[in-house]
């Protein structure tokens, strides 16, 4: 069950981070494309977190 929440979050927040970092070039705002990377990283991370927990169980 925790890989697929932990992939749930993970698409959600490359999604919102995704939209933040166009949003933020296209209207010259580094502040929001900075906050959008750093989203898209995050929910990297919890894409791998998710992965992990698959393989050994979601006891980790």
């Amino acid at each position: 069950m925790g890989e697929m929440v932990d992939k749930a979050k993970a698409a959600g927040n490359k999604l919102a981070g995704g939209a933040k970092d166009a949003i933020g070039k296209a209207t010259d705002n580094p502040d929001l494309q900075a906050e959008g990377k750093a989203q898209k990283a995050k929910g990297a991370a919890q894409d791998v977190s998710g992965t992990v927990k698959g393989k050994l169980g979601d006891n980790v």
